[in-house]
């Protein structure tokens, strides 16, 4: 399915093709102080998501395997990015809520659950849901930045 997307103040949009139709949500600490909560995010393949306005996107990178973007005009987060050849490499992590429809979306998985604050509890629908532990025995590469 194709997808559209953008920052709160309009300065840039995307769209993205073969967008799936489920989504995770990280609770790591590196997403919950960048978004203040978890990161609810859809995965899509970097090459699959044009983005106009580029020239108002910043990064940074935050880890030494990752980079997130955000708008320099009005500061919406706008994607997360493995940027170091590993399990996940080659995919961009879009917010949810910077979709234009957020809907038809089903919630599959989530990770870092330990790491979730005791007063966010979402309901079990029988997503995958794993551990700290279980995230890095995935993908070691992610030791010491989470």
């Amino acid at each position: 399915m194709e997808k559209n997307g953008g920052c709160l103040c309009g300065a840039v949009r995307f769209v993205a093709s073969n967008v799936p139709s489920t989504f995770g949500i990280c609770h790591c600490p590196s997403c919950r102080r960048w978004t203040g909560s978890a990161l609810f995010e859809v995965s899509v393949k970097t090459g699959d998501v044009e983005w106009t306005g580029a020239e108002h996107i910043a990064t940074r990178n935050t880890s030494d395997w990752a980079e997130r973007a955000w708008c320099r005009e009005c500061g919406t987060n706008l994607y997360f990015r493995h940027t170091k050849p590993d399990k996940w490499f080659g995919g961009t992590d879009l917010p949810l809520g910077i979709f234009d429809d957020p809907d038809g979306f089903t919630l599959t998985h989530e990770i870092f659950v330990d790491h979730t604050p005791s007063g966010l509890h979402l309901q079990d629908d029988g997503q995958k849901r794993l551990t700290r532990d279980d995230v890095l025995a995935i993908n070691p590469d992610l030791a010491g930045d989470t």
